[in-house]
């Protein structure tokens, strides 16, 4: 099946790019704080959320499992990150005269994520983590989603991507007192879906995000955060054949985490677009619970 109407097809690119953002919004366009941390080698982390975003009329809940193993990386502590995702998509809007009905369900883009800190971060073990106190950190970092999520050529929106991203990045994360000030960026390069809409080719140009964020830390752990990201770039492609131009967004956000005890916390989380050049804005808010465990003696 060709695609025979320009502006239905770049309205449609924006509602399947939509989609896209929220399916894979936990690395691709998500405000993520404490990204560059340190963590005594051996602890694990299994974290179980709800996130809901909203666009206009569409709506799209997740529910994600992860889990985090922090190992020694030459001397420094890494991370490897497993997020496993389901999403229900629904909504309705127009492409010109054509009515665009979201009905999906199922599994989304699984991703993996790989960090390292480079310096200041220190791998240490249960016991020597009680006396590290933070200073500069200096940390770089690799993602990658897998296409399994559900995917339906025949339908514009869908829970599942049915293409890659990989993201590289590198921030830094400064203690100042119970403030930590952090700066990160990244760049997002997507692989292209070779079956939008039938046997058409959706192409998109890599994302570049800059995010900042300011930590606060209560006495007993908790911590607030204020979070903003700014993204630029992104044009899409159909068939080799421009359909969009540049994306250029602000977003804005606060996260807040309390510790339950010693191995529960609950996390709160909300960010929305303040601005965007292609109206592709979304505002999200979250829930999740992480259980903590191990860790060397």
């Amino acid at each position: 099946m060709r695609v025979s109407s320009h502006h239905a097809l770049l309205k449609g690119v924006i509602f399947c790019f939509l989609a896209g953002v929220f399916s894979q919004s936990s690395i691709a366009q998500e405000i993520e704080a404490r990204a560059y941390s340190n963590a005594p080698v051996g602890m694990n982390f299994i974290t179980g959320g709800i996130a809901q975003a909203k666009s206009g009329s569409y709506k799209l809940t997740t529910e994600a499992v992860s889990l985090t193993h922090v190992l020694d990386v030459f001397g420094q502590s890494g991370r490897l990150t497993l997020v496993l995702p389901y999403a229900e998509l629904s909504g309705s809007g127009r492409a010109g005269a054509q009515g665009l009905n979201a009905s999906a369900e199922g599994l989304s883009d699984p991703l993996i994520k790989a960090s390292v800190n480079l310096y200041g971060a220190p791998a240490l073990s249960n016991s020597e983590f009680q006396s590290y106190q933070q200073d500069l950190i200096i940390g770089a970092s690799l993602a990658a989603s897998i296409p399994w999520g559900n995917y339906n050529s025949n339908q514009m929106l869908n829970v599942g991507a049915n293409r890659s991203l990989i993201q590289p990045g590198i921030g830094l994360s400064q203690a100042i007192g119970p403030w930590r000030l952090e700066l990160a960026g990244m760049a997002t390069i997507y692989t292209s879906n070779n079956s939008y809409m039938g046997n058409n080719t959706l192409s998109q140009n890599p994302v570049y995000s800059t995010e900042a964020h300011g930590i606060y830390y209560f006495p007993n752990t908790a911590w607030i955060s204020a979070d903003a990201t700014y993204f630029t770039g992104g044009q899409t492609y159909v068939n080799g054949m421009p359909v969009s131009g540049s994306q250029e967004n602000w977003r804005f956000g606060s996260t807040f985490s309390y510790p339950i005890d010693k191995q529960n916390s609950i996390r709160l989380s909300g960010s929305t677009g303040v601005y965007s050049r292609t109206n592709n804005s979304y505002d999200m808010l979250g829930i999740s619970w992480q259980y903590r465990w191990g860790g060397n003696p």
